[in-house]
């Protein structure tokens, strides 16, 4: 456990480059596992159950990116204290790590997202942007889910995890209104080559944002994962990774692709 109360874990040899993986709304540290494990054999992965999330459950919030981002760097901090940084960033996970990397300046070296909301912008059409289907928060995050998932996967989890994702509708509500209220970074502030990831099956909406990061950052490139949906790093963690290792092995100025 951090200074600042969620949990985390390391894999990997200790002494390998450092590379940091943060998760989406809804989700937690073994959302990214599958991913993970096509990087420990090379690099120290840290990852983290963001507050609200997973074995940092219990945290009292608040649960605004500014928050989440002091999570980070302290735990970056704690864990990392010098060396190069790729940090990786799952849906929500994007919004948090971009605006870290202005805050950690040049020791962040690579920066890879995938399919990051931005619900700020007038053009967005996910749920983030939508409000929320009932007051109840738990209610809004069953329907989150339902939306992300589909029914009939929602029917089918096991009662103790569909407990556990309506449990934590407290915190979808509070970062998600957070997100709509405007961009948590600025396009200055993100001084490394980003990788902007979306898979095949992406919604219009995440498509569009990935354009808007290729347009904003200084120095963005996309990629699109074939076959993968929003949880391409889950579902199609082989060619995730790939695409990340390319980026990682690319010169920081061989443009976009």
């Amino acid at each position: 456990m951090s200074a600042r109360g969620v949990w985390f874990t390391r894999t990997g040899p200790q002494g390998a480059p450092q590379m940091v993986m943060v998760h989406g709304s809804l989700d937690r540290s073994t959302g990214l596992s599958r991913l993970a494990r096509r990087f420990d054999d090379r690099y120290e992965v840290l990852r983290l159950d963001r507050r609200g999330y997973g074995k940092s459950g219990d945290h009292n919030g608040p649960f605004t990116v500014s928050e989440n981002v002091d999570d980070l760097v302290d735990l970056i901090e704690q864990e990392f204290p010098t060396g190069p940084l790729v940090l990786i960033g799952h849906s929500f996970g994007g919004n948090i790590i971009l605006a870290a990397s202005s805050r950690l300046g040049s020791r962040v070296t690579r920066i890879a997202t995938y399919e990051m909301p931005m619900s700020w912008q007038p053009w967005w059409g996910g749920n983030s942007s939508k409000g929320f289907p009932e007051q109840n928060p738990e209610d809004s995050a069953e329907a989150f889910m339902r939306r992300l998932v589909g029914n009939k996967v929602w029917e089918r989890l096991p009662e103790r995890t569909k407990t556990a994702r309506r449990a934590e509708g407290r915190v979808l509500v509070g970062e998600l209104s957070d997100l709509r209220g405007g961009p948590p970074w600025q396009a200055e502030g993100v001084v490394a080559p980003v990788l902007a990831m979306s898979g095949s099956r992406a919604a219009e909406h995440h498509r569009r944002a990935v354009q808007f990061l290729e347009e904003t950052l200084p120095n963005c490139r996309s990629v699109e994962i074939e076959g993968a949906g929003h949880g391409g790093p889950n579902s199609h963690p082989e060619k995730v990774a790939a695409a990340i290792q390319l980026f990682i092995d690319q010169p920081a100025s061989a443009g976009r692709s």
